[in-house]
This record gives C-alpha cells, structure tokens and sequence, in this order.
C-alpha cells in the first residue's frame, strides 16, 4: 500500500481534525464518488449527524473493497445542504472515521442530487 504523508506546516492553523495538505506517492489511486446517507437498500434516514455516519460507513467499505482503509485516504469533499449544521455533521464522524485526518474540503450547496440527502462525501486514497 501506498503512503499518504500530511504536511501540518507550524506557519499554518493546526487542527486535530483534518490536514492543510496531503502528499500521496505515486500509484494505483483509488476515487470514490460521492457517498450519500444510504443504507444498502438506497433509503436515506435521519437527520445530518446519522447521515453523515452512514456516508462514511459506505466511503469506509469502498476502501475496504479495494483493501485500504482510512488512513489511505489524502482527500475528502464534503458536501453538505446549505441549511445544516456543520458541527452536527463534524460530531458524527468521530465514532466512524476515527482519528484519521485529512486535507478536507467542505462546501454547502442549496441540494444535493436526492432531495432528502443533506449530506454527500466523495475521497480519493492512494492504493499504491
């Protein structure tokens, strides 16, 4: 497996949560789209925090699929409806993700491809 290094230079805001940046060495790379709170049968339930751990539940068993894990993972997009609250959504992902972090994107969009989602997580990870 490859390696992903995260570079947390001491110029830059150090968070326990996420990395400024990601170096993942060359090789076999690993994209997942976008993972909404979806069980396996396509239902989406709950609010943004059960959501949120259900779209990494299945980011985790697609990394389990291609024989990685978290700590393969130099990137994740998370989207999130505009009328949510991010820290709800930041909450749920200790229990799941655990501590695992990485450069992370969060942007807020008016909706999301389902009308019910409120949450959406896409990752690329470094297989090697």
């Amino acid at each position: 497996m490859s390696t992903v290094t995260h570079l947390n230079p001491p110029e830059l805001h150090s968070s326990p949560a996420y990395s400024q940046a990601t170096v993942a060495e060359a090789g076999r790379t690993l994209y997942i789209g976008g993972q909404n709170g979806t069980d396996r049968d396509g239902v989406i339930t709950g609010g943004i925090a059960e959501q949120t751990a259900q779209a990494l539940r299945n980011v985790l068993t697609l990394l389990a699929a291609a024989g990685a894990g978290p700590e393969h993972v130099a990137r994740l997009n998370v989207y999130l409806a505009a009328d949510v609250d991010p820290a709800e959504a930041f909450a749920a992902t200790g229990a799941v993700w655990g501590a695992h972090p990485t450069a992370v994107t969060v942007v807020r969009v008016a909706s999301l491809g389902r009308p019910e989602a409120l949450v959406e997580i896409e990752a690329t990870a470094a297989l090697g």
